[in-house]
Parts: structure tokens; sequence; C-alpha cells
């Protein structure tokens, strides 16, 4: 009965699975996993580590796109993502560049994860100018590094523990966050928090530095209401979004524009959130890419 089951609902899942994945790996995603995954060396993850677990979970989904919007609201962070990013003219190819980063510095051959590190510190040193209200910024400044970080690391966590399908315990949390120290420190961040409550220090200390500017609220309009989505993927990333944002802390809502629906946000949008992460989830273990979470 299973396999009657199953049968009708295949080409279903692999339509949706190449769907995915060519957005987040490109073209031939099978290639760009054999090429992280089976590369032969030493890796800086052990197969039990909990960065292994978060980033391979379907929660990333949500989880990246709560780090953009909270990375927005530093005024030097959005400055140089506004001017050099390119993130209107080509999303896709920003997300596959960022998709790509996280897989092979959390899964690849240490070479491959060195290579990685390298190109971008590289982008990042040719990445100056000055913001609109006259302050110079360089995306390699240890400070806007540390900074792009952290949101990155709370804004994983923050998804995984909601959406995960197997949430980490209080140990395996401060874990996770020693785990992306370890990548963070060779990017050129200095001392990045390896606990929970470090990490959450460094948040409130970079809160008076953060704030709502027009760029930001631009690029949220850009990633909530102006996708460079299909039409017919529209109502899937409206439940993303909604997720995402629901996700965000509530003194982030004001500075860009969003809403505070603490009621609807606890039960609607968790709800449809869960269920759109177990469809990426199952959509992500089709046969045609292999098993994608590790």
């Amino acid at each position: 009965m299973a396999a009657t089951i199953a049968g009708p609902l295949d080409p279903l899942r692999d339509g949706l699975a190449r769907m995915i994945m060519t957005k987040v790996a490109g073209p031939d995603p099978s290639a760009e996993r054999s090429r992280v995954h089976n590369t032969p060396g030493p890796r800086w993850f052990a197969p039990d580590r909990p960065i292994r677990r978060v980033h391979g979970d379907a929660s990333m989904f949500a989880g990246g796109l709560r780090a953009l919007l909270l990375q927005s609201l530093h005024p030097l962070a959005m400055a140089a993502v506004s001017a050099h990013s390119g993130y209107r003219g080509d999303p896709w190819g920003r997300l596959r560049r960022t998709s790509y980063f996280l897989a092979i510095t959390t899964y690849g051959a240490i070479s491959d994860a060195e290579e990685g590190i390298a190109r971008v510190k590289a982008v990042h040193e040719r990445v100056r100018g000055t913001s609109p209200d006259g302050v110079k910024y360089r995306a390699s400044d240890p400070h806007l590094l540390k900074w792009v970080h952290i949101a990155e690391v709370d804004s994983f966590l923050a998804a995984h523990q909601r959406y995960g399908v197997k949430p980490l315990n209080a140990e395996e949390q401060d874990l996770y966050v020693e785990d992306a120290a370890l990548v963070a420190r060779k990017l050129g961040v200095v001392d990045p928090p390896t606990t929970v409550a470090e990490l959450r220090q460094a948040l409130d200390e970079y809160r008076p530095e953060l704030r709502g500017t027009t760029e930001a609220r631009q690029a949220a309009r850009f990633m909530l209401v102006h996708p460079p989505v299909p039409w017919a993927a529209r109502p899937a990333y409206g439940v993303l979004t909604a997720a995402a944002v629901g996700l965000l802390p509530w003194w982030t809502r004001w500075p860009l524009r969003l809403p505070y629906l603490p009621l609807a946000e606890a039960t609607v949008v968790r709800a449809a959130g869960e269920g759109l992460t177990w469809t990426i989830r199952w959509a992500l273990t089709s046969p045609i890419l292999g098993d994608i979470e590790d």
C-alpha cells in the first residue's frame, strides 16, 4: 500500500526538489553535493557536531531569510550590501554563493573550505565605500564581520529550534555557537561568541548601532513583497517569509516596518511554517538528489 501511495507522489517530490535545489545549488545540484561531500580529505567538523545538524536541516530556509533581515539593521552592513552585493540584479546567484560557502565550510574537505574562505576574504577586501550618511565602511572590518556572523548564528539557531527536525539541547546549542566560531575566526572575526550566553550578549552590545535605514526597508520590501519568485510559488514563499519574520525579535519590527502579531505568529504562522519546512525536508530526500541533508 505504501508503494502504491508513494509512486504517484514521486514526480511531485522530484519536481519540487529540482526547483528548490537549482535555485540553491545551481543547474546540477547532485554534482555540487558530490563535490562538497565526496572530495577526500579531513573535515573541520565530525559527523556528530551540531553545526552539521543545523546547517543540513530544512529550517535553514527560514533562518537564512531571518538573517538577511536582521543583518540589514546595521547601517554600514546594509550600505555595503546595497552598493556591492547585487542582490536585486542577481538574488539567486547570491543565494547560491552563500549556500555553497555554508556547505563547503560545514561539510567540505578542509582544503576546499579554506579556498572558499580565501575567496570570500578577497571579495571583502574590495568592498568599501561611504554610507548615505557619510560614514566610511569596509566589509573586512572585524566589527562588521562580527555583526554579520552573530546575526547569522542567532538566526540559524532560532530557526532550527523552532522548525528543525531535531532541536538542540542546551549543551548542543553552545557547541553549535562554538562550531560556527571556528569559521568566523578564519574569516577575520575577532573574539566571536562561543556560547549562547555570549551570543545574546553580543547582540545586545550591537543594538545601539542598529536602525532601520531607507536601504534596509527597501531590501525587506524586495525580499518579502516583491521577490523574484514565480507566481505559482508565491503562496509557499509567503509562508516562508511569515515564518522568518515570526522568528525576529520584537524590537526589529518597527525599524523595518514589519508587523508584530505575537498570537498569530505563535499559532497560525508557526503551524504553516512547520508544514512548509516538513514539505521542503520531504522534497530534499528525493532520490534524484541523494540525501541532501546530512
